[in-house]
């Protein structure tokens, strides 16, 4: 069974260059990942600087192997470093 993964980031004011290059480094190791179906960026309108990615993934085993990927991990660790706090995940199906 698929699931979704909501990825929640607050993104400070003038980081958003930065933020961007990193997305698409972790975007293209994300699309050579077995299992990974889909994925959509949304911004909040009453929140400026939140954003959440929505993941989709095969299956929950999918999802698990991503999150332990180490190009995954090193890409994550400089974006939190970045934003100054962890990302959130929350995995629903």
């Amino acid at each position: 069974m698929s699931v979704k993964i909501f990825i929640k980031r607050y993104v400070p004011e003038g980081k958003e260059p930065e933020l961007t290059v990193l997305l698409k480094r972790l975007r293209s190791v994300t699309l050579m990942q077995p299992g990974y179906v889909s994925g959509q960026t949304m911004k909040r309108l009453d929140q400026p600087g939140s954003c959440m990615v929505i993941s989709t993934w095969r299956s929950i085993d999918d999802w698990n192997d991503w999150i332990k990927n180490q190009k995954r991990k090193a890409i994550q660790e400089e974006i939190d470093d970045l934003l100054g706090v962890e990302t959130e995940y929350e995995v629903y199906e």
